[in-house]
């Protein structure tokens, strides 16, 4: 029987080892989109205990207690933070198979050097040494430690980024906190709050705002202010890629009736969405930003939780959207005007993933390998089955050697490991194939681990 994660944990053939610990191991990170807060980096926040690093903003975490019957005043309520550890040790042992089970372990492995399962039992000893670690290891020394280089945070256009240049003036520290341009709430024109949204867009981009042209010019006002700060990418969360055209009149109409807070229908919504989310691409293609999709969420199923605790706290699943024709005409249309964007397609539901790949090949260009191609797994596709079912119909479909590889989506700084647990995935992958004769093992393997652990993305983003 092999040990519990050891050195060569998830590296089953002597290829795979040899590709982790000599090719993807030493890569650099560049954690191309997640929700790290930039305030905790500017601040150079510490954290007293596990408890405020790992749960109070872990809603994957939060789901996995529930489901093991965990009462809520532990999961996100007002318990000490010595009880919601303990809470999470007593699930801990239940997760085998789970993802969860592997991170909260290597994490205990990389940065407090500690070896032994999590569980009740264990909880008090690693509880009393992890705090004492955590003294001394602040958000930047978590960031230097795990070998960042770049992350992409998630930002909203009216941001001031005040967060974000603080941090590009701190001469001791060399990450790269670049913001990442999320204009969500400017799509969602159905929602009570947009009347107060434009208001909060004119004043951040001193643009008034009465037309759609005019709320064009203010997005692109914030995405030049972006792009000084460094920004080279966008995101999209969205239910469904919309495609549905309106004239300008029809639009401006649309608009007027959220600014007077009457009732916006779906496809009165469909409509608004369209047209931004097409005039937004256009400008990313301009500067050459890469425009990520993330979509086929169903968010906020249980009503009674969220009315209690708002939206992120872990009641999404996967949708039942029809996506295909509204992102087939999306990208479409942007192709018939020259104007797509690099584009990494990131669909919630795994059924999708041999088509994202085969309608990628369809809309590439001399931009970039892989112009357009379907991101890593993500959301509830971020486990071992799901990162080899994403990487075998990448590699049959499209040409996996320019995949430009894993992003953590994480709200947590203790999560870096999760690249690491990526990279042994691959390796594993990639060493089991040479070693069937499918590929033939030497150079150009090492290589392509090499690119798709670090460089591909560092030269699709920022090359």
């Amino acid at each position: 029987m092999t040990n519990f994660m050891t050195r060569d944990f998830l590296l089953q053939t002597e290829t795979a080892r040899h590709l982790y610990h000599n090719h993807a191991a030493p890569m650099p990170i560049i954690d191309y989109h997640c929700h790290i807060n930039p305030a905790d980096i500017a601040d150079n926040r510490p954290y007293e205990n596990l408890t405020q690093v790992w749960l109070y903003g872990d809603h994957y975490k939060w789901r996995a207690m529930r489901t093991n019957a965990v009462p809520e005043r532990l999961v996100t309520g007002p318990a000490d933070d010595y009880e919601r550890f303990a809470a999470w040790a007593a699930t801990m042992p239940k997760l085998i198979g789970s993802p969860l089970y592997h991170w909260t372990h290597l994490e205990l492995q990389r940065y407090f050097d500690i070896f032994d399962p999590l569980s009740s039992e264990t909880a008090p000893a690693i509880w009393e040494k992890t705090k004492k670690v955590l003294e001394c290891m602040p958000v930047r020394e978590i960031m230097r430690k795990s070998g960042v280089e770049i992350i992409c945070t998630t930002d909203d256009p009216v941001d001031d980024l005040a967060h974000h240049k603080a941090i590009a003036n701190c001469k001791d520290f060399e990450t790269k906190v670049l913001p990442a341009f999320r204009p969500d709430r400017a799509l969602r024109i159905e929602k009570p709050t947009f009347s107060a949204y434009v208001n909060e867009l004119q004043q951040s981009s001193g643009v008034k705002i009465n037309d759609i042209d005019s709320m064009k010019s203010a997005l692109a006002q914030r995405i030049d202010f972006f792009g000084k700060q460094g920004c080279r990418a966008s995101d999209h969360g969205i239910e469904a890629i919309p495609y549905q055209p309106a004239t300008t009149a029809q639009l401006n109409a649309i608009l007027k009736k959220a600014q007077n807070n009457e009732k916006i229908n779906e496809t009165e919504t469909v409509a608004w969405q369209t047209a931004l989310l097409l005039h937004l691409a256009q400008e990313y293609h301009k500067r050459g930003w890469a425009m990520e999709l993330h979509y086929g969420i169903r968010r906020d199923n249980n009503a009674a939780m969220y009315n209690k605790l708002g939206p992120d706290t872990g009641f999404d699943c996967i949708g039942g959207f029809t996506q295909h024709e509204g992102l087939i005409n999306f990208l479409n249309a942007l192709a018939e005007e020259n104007a797509l964007p690099k584009t990494l397609i990131f669909p919630a539901n795994p059924a999708d993933n041999a088509i994202i790949n085969t309608l990628a090949g369809c809309f590439q260009g001399e931009e970039a390998p892989a112009k357009v191609q379907q991101g890593t797994a993500w959301w509830f596709n971020d486990t071992r089955h799901g990162m080899e079912n994403q990487l075998t119909d990448f590699a049959a479909l499209s040409a996996l050697g320019n995949f430009i590889g894993f992003l953590t989506d994480s709200r947590s700084f203790l999560s870096y490991p999760r690249h690491e647990y990526f990279r042994r995935i691959l390796c594993n992958l990639l060493g089991g194939w040479a070693e069937n004769g499918e590929y033939p093992a030497g150079a150009g393997l090492e290589g392509i681990v090499e690119d798709i652990s670090y460089n591909n993305a560092k030269r699709y983003l920022f090359g």
